[in-house]
């Protein structure tokens, strides 16, 4: 319940702050995009300033998420891999405790494990 009030409060202040920012910078600026002729571009856009800045500050949360996704890539393989890993040995878990079970519903023998130095332990 803190953590979404502070979380709140902190999103009230930036929209406060990105509405002050909107308000200073509305004058219109002219992006051109043609570094080799400058008085008759062919690619510009007259926006105001504001517009850019927050196309900016969109791009570079886009490309920061981005980045960090392209840098977590190795976790997520390797999260993969365990994950396979522990479904197979599940399952191998399971198909031991019904062979376990069809044995002892058989009225089989058990199975003994002989250890190092000669002693002998029955399985269950």
């Amino acid at each position: 319940m803190l953590g979404r009030i502070i979380g709140l409060i902190s999103g009230l202040f930036a929209a406060i702050f990105l509405v002050t920012l909107a308000i200073a910078n509305r004058h219109s600026v002219q992006l051109v995009l043609d570094p080799f002729n400058a008085e008759n571009p062919a690619i510009s856009t007259n926006l105001p300033f504001y517009a850019y800045l927050f196309a900016m500050l969109i791009a570079g949360v886009m490309l920061g998420g981005f980045a960090t996704w392209m840098g977590q890539s190795k976790h997520r393989t390797a999260a993969a891999h365990y994950m396979r890993n522990t479904r197979r040995w599940k399952d191998e878990a399971e198909r031991l405790t019904r062979e376990r079970e069809a044995a002892a519903a058989a009225n089989q023998p058990r199975k003994q494990l002989t250890v190092a130095g000669g002693t002998t332990a029955r399985l269950r």
